[in-house]
């Protein structure tokens, strides 16, 4: 008989959880049953918070448990690529959060793991299945556009906490792998195809990663796309599509809602599109269950996600050797 719920657990405590488990618990077909932290008591303390059913002592304890069919990885980015592994090899399925690695080399790795242990690994960018991203889609593939000639977002916020991981460069810190795979992956989405060239800039702090990344991407269909992100501006977040025809501007299109509105200009005139969306962690969990359910391949394929990691990567190179860095 098919397995008709999928069974979900939290690998680590980490803040992101927040935002997942409403989704996790909102879906007929999946259920939130454990959560692994580094000691028992923290375990313990969240599953009592969250009203998790089992706590397990550490990660190793969490992937062994027979009553697991997917893991949810929100682990620090240079880790995530270690345990997602290790949660393959235990036959888990894996919601891995963005981005999915640091290297391609690691993303190799973990595609070829889950191949061998027959299991799906996700990428768990949420924007992407949202009803505004897929509108968008739709209209910058539609022609109405014309020609789209440029691609311009935005993604910052001022982030001042002390010991942040996102500061710590051991592990994968940086503004680009945090905030500004957001603008590169929308980019790529857009443009259909991964670019050809990269060019970066980039304000280092004191640990030496990235606060500012201002990055250009040129694209072998005549597409270029610009984009900044950074920890020390205000919150900005915007995508703009300039087309031969007319333009697209897009203000929520990171963390869209439940209710969201894009705006087309033609000349002088500016046209509303009302968008009635969804939670916004709701697709990235359905989707999950679409795969391992139902077989249906993930809606962003590992392929997509080797091309965002390879293209951070070239845009950190770049900015580090100030040079253009072909792809």
């Amino acid at each position: 008989m098919p397995k008709k719920l999928l069974r979900w657990g939290l690998l680590s405590t980490a803040r992101i959880n927040r935002a997942l488990i409403p989704a996790i618990r909102a879906s007929k077909r999946c259920q939130l049953v454990a959560v692994g932290s580094r000691t028992q008591e923290q375990a313990d303390s969240y599953a009592r918070q969250w009203e998790i059913p089992r706590a397990h002592r550490s990660y190793e304890a969490l992937l062994a448990d027979p009553e697991i069919d997917v893991i949810f990885n929100p682990l620090p980015n240079s880790l995530h690529a270690e345990w997602t592994i290790a949660a393959a090899q235990a036959g888990k399925h894996v919601l891995c959060e963005k981005p999915l690695a640091v290297t391609v080399t690691e993303v190799d790795a973990m595609a070829e793991t889950a191949a061998k242990a027959g299991v799906v690994v996700a990428e768990a960018f949420m924007y992407r299945h949202h009803p505004q991203t897929r509108k968008v889609l739709e209209i910058a593939a539609s022609g109405i556009l014309g020609n789209i000639e440029l691609i311009r977002g935005a993604y910052t916020y001022t982030n001042t906490r002390q010991n942040d991981v996102r500061l710590d460069p051991a592990l994968g810190g940086g503004s680009l792998w945090d905030v500004g795979c957001y603008p590169v992956s929308y980019s790529r989405a857009i443009a259909g195809a991964d670019p050809v060239e990269v060019f970066g800039w980039q304000d280092t702090g004191p640990t030496g990663i990235d606060l500012t990344l201002v990055g250009q991407m040129r694209f072998a269909n005549g597409v270029y796309a610009q984009f900044d992100c950074g920890f020390k501006a205000p919150f900005r977040a915007f995508v703009e599509i300039v087309g031969s025809q007319a333009s697209l501007q897009i203000p929520t299109p990171f963390k869209p809602g439940r209710s969201e509105k894009i705006f087309l200009t033609r000349g002088e005139e500016v046209e509303t599109i009302k968008i009635k969306g969804q939670d916004l962690y709701t697709g990235e969990v359905e989707d999950m269950a679409d795969a391992v359910l139902l077989g249906k391949p993930p809606y962003l394929s590992l392929d997509y996600s080797r091309g965002n990691v390879a293209t951070i990567v070239a845009l950190l190179e770049s900015a580090r050797v100030g040079k253009p860095v072909a792809l």
